[in-house]
């Protein structure tokens, strides 16, 4: 029967792995993973970095970029979840970004709700919208998925600029500063630590869901829907949980951008931010949480270096994003990954034959 279907389907069946037992193939998308404290990874790495960077940045304008950075990171350890492993497309996450800047900045600053409350509101109002709006958008597949969450992120922004009586319509809002316990923080150094924690708990929810049950169960959809069916898998509840999932990331780090900025307009919540955060998960690498990360810093970095070349910056931020594609189609991480895998061996040998 599941010949059948399979048949019946066109689904394509993943190659069975030819590797050698206990070895993982050079083409696995999933590196195997351990248990008990080697599961943290490089984990405590990024903490020790993360703790350590505040003392190299040298000014205001660094640690600025550096907050960017994380914020922009977490949308994409959530997206990374949702397109990386689970294999669904999103053009509308910079909706969600928008949505939860925006709830937040007017719970806040217009009705005067405490910034705590303000940001859990507006991100559980987020999670709402996207569990009723995935619930039909998410039956359609490919490009038609691609166009369906486009179509949510243009309605989303429409909203956003006709109801200026709300939102300030294009010209933005001012959002009142972030207040814990009485305490207003504005320092540099403050928000850095706070987004470093958040990126932080992030990553940490990101590598345990894809440790967990409902990790394999993305993992096996992004395969091959039909045959995660087979095996008893509830694709469509799985679908929907993650795409929930990085619509929270996306809002939450919606509502720190908002506070921390002290001032949003509806260009976060447009389409060409949306292909932005795509384009940072794919550069950094596909059913990757670290490239999800380090595809953010380096898109989010090389704009400011590039800045020295005045008119032809754009020109040049396009030719080394081909240019990678073209030398590391598998994304940044998981093909320098593969090349560590490799030399490993190969120095493995090289001391076995000596």
């Amino acid at each position: 029967m599941a010949e059948e279907a399979l048949a019946d389907s066109g689904t394509t069946v993943p190659a069975v792995d030819s590797s050698p037992p206990g070895k993982p193939s050079e083409y696995d998308l999933w590196s195997p993973r351990k248990s008990g404290w080697r599961a943290l990874g490089a984990l405590p790495l990024f903490a020790v970095i993360m703790l350590a960077l505040p003392f190299l940045l040298p000014n205001k304008y660094f640690f600025d970029i550096a907050i960017l950075v994380g914020l922009n990171a977490i949308v994409c350890v959530g997206l990374n979840l949702l397109v990386g492993y689970a294999g669904q497309i999103s053009l509308g996450h910079a909706g969600f970004f928008g949505l939860g800047a925006y709830g937040t900045g007017v719970l806040a600053t217009v009705y005067n709700w405490p910034s705590l409350a303000a940001i859990v509101a507006s991100v559980l109002g987020v999670a709402v919208l996207a569990f009723l709006v995935g619930r039909p958008i998410l039956r359609l597949k490919g490009h038609y998925l691609a166009m369906a969450t486009l179509g949510m992120g243009i309605i989303v922004l429409t909203v956003i600029v006709t109801e200026d009586w709300l939102t300030g319509g294009p010209d933005g809002m001012v959002v009142s500063p972030l207040r814990v316990f009485g305490y207003a923080l504005s320092s540099e150094k403050g928000w850095y630590a706070l987004v470093a924690i958040a990126l932080l708990g992030a990553v940490w929810l990101a590598r345990n869901l894809i440790d967990s049950p409902t990790g394999r169960a993305l993992r096996a959809l992004n395969g091959g829907e039909v045959a995660a069916q087979v095996t008893g898998i509830d694709t469509v509840r799985a679908k929907l949980m993650i795409f929930v999932v990085s619509a929270v990331f996306a809002a939450f780090a919606g509502a720190l951008a908002a506070h921390y900025s002290g001032f949003i307009t509806p260009g976060k919540a447009n389409f060409l931010h949306s292909v932005e955060l795509v384009t940072m998960v794919v550069f950094g690498g596909l059913a990757s949480t670290w490239g999800a990360v380090v595809g953010a810093a380096v898109l989010t970095l090389l704009p400011q270096l590039l800045t020295v070349l005045k008119d032809y910056e754009m020109v040049a931020l396009g030719a080394v994003m081909v240019g990678t594609m073209i030398v590391m189609p598998r994304g940044l991480v998981p093909t320098l990954a593969l090349l560590g895998r490799k030399l490993a061996r190969r120095f493995g040998k090289t001391e076995q034959e000596t």
